[in-house]
């Protein structure tokens, strides 16, 4: 029936594998759970303590694979017809979390289940990371099922294994960041669609505002590798910051945007770093930033 599979960075995933163990074992379903630790070096002593539930199992990889490999290697290892992929700094966001998912597993079909925020969560070191997960990442948005295939996120999504054979990540991918956007791009290639639920689950591993910049970089430089491969033509049409990134290239307006971005990033910083970020800084925070990296390749 279901494989739940959670690849594991140097997280404690004890409760949210015990919650989703509880939900299946009261469903009565054939189901296993799969921890995956992609070369953690922290808590593993308490994330071991998952093999000791039912139909679990928590293997240690010695060595970081990557976000588009440990996905591959756990799609591999499981063993029903159904994947249940989850991020391992989620929280279950309702008690019938597992039973929604479970209405799909009759059927050929991809199902994103969407991440929101606690709402009680205000640490202010975190405020960059809340307030564009809270306006940009809301599960339900209007648009959020005619507008699929650019929403595609891999932090709660259930797919038949069937399906994922035919796709899987791109393991070419390496680093941080767009692994997700590429996947949701070979779905749409072999005309897979899929759905979205109101079945979130909640972001806990929330980074500090200088982490999540630096992770920001981390991933425009991926996505400008991924561009400049020249492997997904489509890729433009699903990113909105490489779609004007290109767009001032076409005009020549590029270094001009660039010499900006240089003049004003330390008032940038200090705005996305304060209690109350602006996310149109943000927008242009990255347009510059990948600006930047455009002239340094």
């Amino acid at each position: 029936m279901l494989s739940i599979l959670l690849p594991t960075y140097n997280y404690n995933i004890t409760k949210v594998a015990t919650d989703l163990h509880q939900q299946a074992m009261d469903q009565y379903v054939d189901f296993e759970i799969i921890v995956m630790e992609d070369g953690s070096t922290l808590f593993k002593d308490e994330n071991k303590t998952v093999s000791d539930l039912e139909f679990c199992q928590y293997i240690v990889l010695p060595q970081n694979i990557g976000r588009s490999a440990i996905r591959n290697r756990l799609a591999d290892t499981a063993k029903y017809d159904h994947l249940l992929f989850m991020d391992c700094d989620s929280e279950l966001g309702s008690r019938n979390f597992i039973q929604k998912y479970l209405a799909f597993c009759k059927e050929d079909t991809v199902v994103v289940g969407g991440r929101i925020y606690d709402d009680n969560e205000s640490d202010p070191t975190r405020s960059l990371i809340l307030t564009y997960g809270r306006k940009r990442e809301r599960y339900n948005r209007p648009d959020m099922n005619q507008n699929v295939h650019k929403m595609f996120m891999t932090p709660n999504f259930l797919i038949p294994k069937s399906i994922f054979n035919k796709v899987r990540f791109d393991e070419t991918i390496v680093g941080y960041g767009h692994e997700d956007t590429i996947f949701g791009i070979e779905l749409q290639l072999l005309d897979i669609d899929f759905t979205m639920i109101d079945n979130p689950v909640i972001h806990k591993g929330l980074e500090d505002n200088e982490t999540y910049i630096r992770k920001t970089e981390y991933a425009l430089e991926n996505l400008y590798r991924i561009y400049a491969s020249a492997k997904y033509p489509i890729l433009e049409s699903k990113s909105k910051v490489l779609s004007i990134f290109i767009k001032t290239k076409r005009y020549k307006l590029h270094s001009l945007i660039r010499f900006t971005f240089r003049l004003t990033k330390p008032l940038l910083l200090r705005n996305l770093k304060g209690l109350h970020p602006n996310l149109t800084f943000f927008d242009f925070y990255k347009l510059g930033h990948l600006c930047l990296i455009a002239t340094k390749k």
